[in-house]
């Protein structure tokens, strides 16, 4: 089969390799039709090595497609069946499964990495497990995770896999009073959908901070207000002046590849490792005394002086982690079968052919021709 696979920092390849095969009797094999682009690849694509990629690593953790074969001991999903795979590898029967944990199942998580459940296509930090951007995946714990989709569903359906979830739970996280005001960092796919996930969930204001004008245009459309962070000195003292003091809630929706300074630039420039952890420090700085920071982004490293003393004495609350996407998967479906109420269907900006993945990762990394979400189809050539 074709399939993507990291080799280098900012190098992928489409590469032949071996169609994947039942391992396991909670296995199943899908083709898949659809698979996404994510943030977090990006993450991968450019600090793989730090993160234990391995040359050849099949990539993707956004996917669907149809069910080609099952394992003994799956039963509710078959051949033939149209099914998206959520991101975590769950078994839903462990302890923290049965806690609504599912990014932290203990069945699939590898204690000698010392993280959390194992994930699709997501480093050996998290199994090593070859992931989506390729024309067929084995989908371990097909028992619980696959979701079942119909062919009239909406092209957004894919979604149900990471950004909607992630989004929404974020949001949930975030603890945003009724009419109260949330503050999103990062206007990916995800940040994208924690605009339309609140102010559907009651939110009465929502600000966004990015620089790339198509996201921002994006989600002044869909309500939101906008700061423009490539021309902004002080982001934390623009959005205290528009709260009168801080939001009430903030969701950090880039993680560590946050770029907004010179200063960072300057040492990029120099070779030297920067702050990785931008986005974050604002995030705090931004929120009010006894509010809620929700962090979504992906962070792999830890922070140096981190604001321990600053968190304390206002009584922030901060809330994070991978999403469980099971969790939702249900309750969003509705959504976008209603109508799609999130406006998830307006993100994707660009459908590329499997075979175009190097082109379609440099673009969505520099932001280029109004990117905001990408789909890999292995059926189009």
């Amino acid at each position: 089969m074709r399939a993507v696979a990291w080799q280098s920092a900012r190098a992928v390849q489409v590469v032949d390799t071996a169609d994947p095969v039942i391992r396991e009797p909670t296995d199943a094999i899908i083709r898949v039709t659809a698979t996404g682009i994510c943030g977090s690849d990006l993450h991968l694509y450019d600090h793989g090595a730090a993160m234990r990629m391995r040359s050849g690593d099949i990539v993707g953790h956004e996917a669907m497609g149809e069910v080609v074969e099952v394992g003994g001991a799956v039963s509710r999903i078959g051949t033939g069946d149209r099914v998206v795979v959520p991101f975590n590898i769950s078994c839903g029967q462990c302890a923290m499964c049965g806690r609504g944990l599912y990014s932290q199942c203990l069945t699939t998580r590898d204690p000698d990495a010392g993280t959390g459940g194992a994930l699709l296509g997501y480093t050996h930090l998290y199994g090593g497990v070859p992931g989506g951007q390729a024309e067929y995946l084995r989908v371990p714990q097909a028992q619980f995770g696959p979701i079942p989709v119909e062919a009239e569903d909406p092209p957004a359906v894919l979604m149900l896999s990471d950004v909607l979830p992630a989004a929404w739970e974020a949001v949930e996280r975030a603890e945003v009073p009724d009419d109260g005001t949330l503050v999103v960092f990062g206007l990916g796919p995800v940040g994208q959908m924690c605009v339309t996930a609140a102010l559907y969930r009651g939110a009465g204001r929502v600000i966004v901070v990015d620089r790339v004008p198509e996201r921002l245009a994006h989600a002044r459309r869909n309500g939101a207000e906008s700061v423009d962070f490539s021309v902004v000195e002080d982001v934390p003292e623009r959005i205290r002046d528009l709260t009168s003091g801080g939001a009430d809630s903030v969701i950090d929706a880039v993680g560590m590849d946050a770029d907004g300074s010179f200063a960072e630039a300057f040492l990029q420039s120099v070779k030297v490792q920067p702050d990785r952890f931008t986005a974050l420090r604002q995030a705090i700085a931004s929120v009010r005394r006894g509010g809620t920071v929700s962090v979504i982004g992906v962070y792999s490293s830890d922070m140096l002086s981190f604001p321990l003393g600053e968190m304390f004495d206002r009584q922030i609350t901060l809330r994070w982690g991978l999403t469980n996407v099971r969790g939702w998967d249900q309750a969003l479906l509705g959504l976008l079968r209603d109508g799609d109420q999130l406006g998830a269907n307006d993100i994707i900006t660009h459908v590329d052919s499997l075979e175009n993945a190097p082109d379609a990762y440099e673009r969505f990394k520099h932001h280029r021709d109004g990117v905001i979400k990408t789909v890999l189809s292995p059926v189009i050539h």
